[in-house]
């Protein structure tokens, strides 16, 4: 757990300083994640029902040109879903630490714009609870074999849109996990993370 969460600060303070000569400006990020797993059990793939979680956070915004931008970010991000298996249901919610590099390409007047964007993302599982059948509520376990619940790692990409009205944007996104989170070391399940979020980010001007 410490060295996932070393390797993505120091992914973060990396991208904080690409581009030191670049115009500095940030942003304050607050949204809903409507958020699900795909699982995978012998090739065949299912999707459980989704579960409503939180993210915030911030990010950088390092100006390349007018119409161009780069955005490390660093979020809190909640996630989960619930399934079946056979007749019983269980939920599970984990919370990430979530560093992105974002590419955004805005366009429009001052006034109004429009912003689509796209990166890649890592993360580290930090906590989170799951519920077994009967309502017992525990805490999630990240690590590997059979006592843990979820692998701690994960990666993806991002991609989304959104619309800028004077300092503030909202936008929606969609987070497609690429690591397979599931800790058991058998080659037939994978579990994989799949997040819709809107967000409404607070800007702050260029330095």
């Amino acid at each position: 757990m410490k060295n996932c969460l070393k390797s993505i600060l120091a992914l973060f303070f990396l991208a904080a300083f690409t581009d030191i000569y670049a115009q500095v400006g940030s942003e304050y990020i607050f949204g809903l994640n409507l958020s699900t797993l795909e699982i995978k059990a012998n090739g065949t793939s299912t999707i459980p029902k989704a579960s409503v979680g939180i993210h915030y956070g911030g990010c950088l915004n390092l100006t390349v040109t007018d119409n161009f931008s780069l955005q490390p970010g660093l979020m809190f991000s909640a996630k989960g879903t619930s399934y079946k298996i056979d007749t019983l249901e269980y939920t599970i919610s984990p919370i990430y630490i979530e560093v992105s590099l974002i590419s955004k390409y805005t366009f429009g007047s001052d006034a109004i714009q429009g912003a689509v964007f796209v990166g890649p993302y890592v993360s580290c599982g930090v906590g989170g609870y799951k519920i077994e059948p009967g309502g017992d509520f525990k805490s999630l376990r990240f690590g590997s074999g059979g006592i843990a619940d979820l692998k701690a790692f994960d990666a993806g990409f991002i991609f989304g849109a959104g619309v800028k009205i004077r300092s503030f944007m909202i936008s929606v996104q969609y987070g497609i996990g690429l690591a397979n989170i599931e800790p058991s070391s058998s080659g037939d399940l994978e579990m994989k993370n799949r997040v819709l979020g809107i967000s409404l980010n607070t800007l702050f001007a260029n330095k």
